[in-house]
């Protein structure tokens, strides 16, 4: 079963449990999610299975929307809400205009530091499993581009942005460090993924209703293609010789597509190559030094019939 699942996650399940219950549900044992959810998080986790969990790198690093509820006054060492209050503060004097004026700071290619609970690794160990165990190390900060991010409602002291970043964003971090420019701390209350590439919340589905899908044997109705999320890149159209040699390694001189890049800039050398019957055959990339295209994950491993 080679496709991709737009699943809601529900509240207080981790990413890997989904992912495991997808397992169960279709029978597929080759599956991954592209992009983890805090367990406290819900919304878009997409569930790439069979061939597609190769393509998964594309959707890692694809543009995120968020909204998340900000809570000032209450600092917690795991940065959301899940957490243990470590500090608490005075947020009584914060208005729209303050955290209007604070939030300038963190547009735009920003730097953040990954909290402690977190599966950036330490040494080869997850840094959750040391804070845990009640070991803090030191983290390198790491730049983390947010593209936009707006107040969405202010019922004091919870204020709900909304966030459209790239990959590696800790909004856990955007929530503390927030909260540490205010002077009165502050924990991620909830998030919610709005969307991931062309995934969003609107045709996301529930896993009771995948469960349904797959019992009542109309699970095609929920399975996006493998390419769906290559859509931005350029294409090219190849015919039988030049499929076959891809197929078999072979590099080749090859013309662009003219198909658009809409959404998120998308790199000029990577491009989708299909057959002339129309088939995905794979991705391929470019090389300017030999000037030639190589297949970089062929999907397709028969040629056709002439």
């Amino acid at each position: 079963m080679d496709g991709i699942l737009n699943i809601n996650k529900p509240p207080d399940m981790t990413s890997f449990a989904v992912v495991s219950r997808v397992k169960r549900i279709t029978g597929e044992r080759h599956a991954g999610h592209a992009g983890t959810l805090d367990p406290l998080a819900t919304g878009v986790l997409p569930v790439c299975l069979g061939q597609a969990t190769r393509v998964t790198e594309y959707l890692f690093g694809a543009t995120k929307t968020y909204r998340a509820e900000v809570e000032f006054g209450k600092t917690t060492d795991t940065y959301d809400s899940a957490g243990k209050i470590i500090r608490t503060g005075d947020a009584s004097s914060l208005n729209l205009e303050t955290i209007e004026a604070a939030l300038v700071n963190f547009r735009g290619l920003i730097q953040q530091t990954p909290p402690m609970y977190s599966a950036v690794k330490h040494q080869g160990k997850p840094l959750y499993k040391l804070a845990r165990s009640g070991v803090e190390v030191e983290r390198k900060s790491r730049p983390a581009h947010i593209y936009s991010l707006d107040i969405l409602n202010w019922q004091p002291p919870v204020v709900t942005l909304d966030i459209v970043c790239g990959k590696g964003t800790y909004i856990r971090s955007l929530a503390y460090d927030l909260g540490e420019t205010l002077g009165c701390g502050a924990n991620m209350k909830s998030l919610a993924r709005l969307k991931v590439g062309p995934f969003t919340i609107e045709d996301a589905v529930t896993l009771p209703q995948i469960e349904e899908a797959f019992r009542q044997d109309y699970s095609q109705k929920y399975l996006y293609p493998v390419d769906f999320i290559l859509l931005p890149f350029k294409a090219i159209v190849v015919n039988h010789e030049q499929q076959c040699s891809l197929i078999h390694g072979a590099s080749l001189s090859l013309e662009t597509g003219t198909a658009s890049t809409t959404g998120s800039e998308m790199p000029d050398n990577l491009s989708r190559a299909y057959t002339q019957d129309g088939s995905f055959l794979g991705m391929l990339k470019y090389d300017s030094e030999t000037r030639l295209w190589h297949p970089e994950k062929i999907f397709l491993r028969k040629c056709c019939e002439r």
